[in-house]
């Protein structure tokens, strides 16, 4: 008897933990019947189902990420460019989720990843290699995202983000690029040097303009002030003359005698009663 009861208890605890089953919060879970879908999307916690008829399967909820291996795509000027990406995802409808990929997610990450480079094909399409390396990485985020994310609901899943890890040149592109970017560059170098050489010419004409004005008004000034010395000189010897007029002449040829008679190998003929010599004549 003893053991008939232990018999049936443990075959009520087998057919008990075949009846119940747990749903993690990391976890979506869907319940068939008979290879049915019954049930889906249950909450947290203990559930039950009924052996040998239920089964229960479970799918990873958090958030999944994608590393698609990086793919060529042709910008607006036709040129190829090397993307690296990778997008994370994860299950919004769980039913859909398993009636599209069969709930698997390496099958869910190949029917998502040709979505993708298809979306990438089209923004890439339109937009240049200089866009595409600068500026517009979050206007391409934006329409990827807004792109991709109806496809990827027919598959049950939910878009995250879609992120580019990194925008390569193929060596003949980056070539082509590089030689692009060195002609613009010493282009502008030209330019500056254009520019730095008028600015120069300007200044050094202005510098010349500027001298000969101080020049002009230099020379000007020194003439006014000559001629004011001599005004002066000459109002000062005429005065001089004026007050005693035979001691001015006497000065005169004081200076005269000097400049004429003073150095030696000067030779003056002149006749002895000429007024030159009147003051030697002269006694007192």
């Amino acid at each position: 008897m003893g053991n008939k009861i232990i018999v049936a208890v443990g075959a009520l605890l087998v057919l008990l933990s075949m009846s119940v089953f747990t749903v993690t919060e990391t976890e979506r879970a869907i319940k068939f019947q008979l290879g049915e879908i019954v049930a889906v999307d249950f909450r947290p916690g203990i559930h039950f189902k009924l052996p040998l008829i239920n089964n229960v399967k479970k799918f990873d909820a958090r958030i999944l990420t994608m590393d698609s291996t990086p793919e060529r795509f042709l910008t607006a000027e036709k040129k190829n460019v090397i993307v690296d990406s990778f997008v994370k995802w994860r299950i919004a409808d769980v039913k859909t989720f398993y009636t599209s990929v069969g709930g698997d997610a390496n099958q869910a990450n190949i029917r998502l990843d040709q979505i993708i480079k298809d979306s990438f094909r089209s923004e890439f399409s339109k937009r240049e290699i200089k866009q595409l390396v600068s500026t517009d990485r979050s206007a391409i985020r934006e329409a990827l995202i807004t792109n991709v994310s109806p496809h990827a609901l027919k598959l049950g899943i939910n878009i995250v983000d879609v992120q580019v890890k990194r925008i390569d040149l193929p060596n003949e592109v980056s070539s082509s690029v590089y030689q692009r970017m060195e002609a613009e560059r010493a282009r502008v170098a030209r330019e500056f040097r254009s520019q730095g050489s008028e600015a120069a010419e300007r200044i050094r004409a202005d510098a010349d303009k500027q001298r000969e004005i101080i020049l002009a008004n230099a020379y000007r000034d020194s003439e006014v002030m000559r001629g004011e010395g001599d005004a002066q000189a000459a109002d000062i010897f005429a005065k001089a003359y004026s007050e005693d007029q035979d001691f001015y002449a006497f000065y005169r040829s004081m200076i005269a005698y000097k400049q004429s008679l003073g150095k030696s190998g000067n030779i003056m003929v002149l006749e002895p009663d000429s007024d030159f010599f009147k003051f030697f004549k002269q006694q007192k």
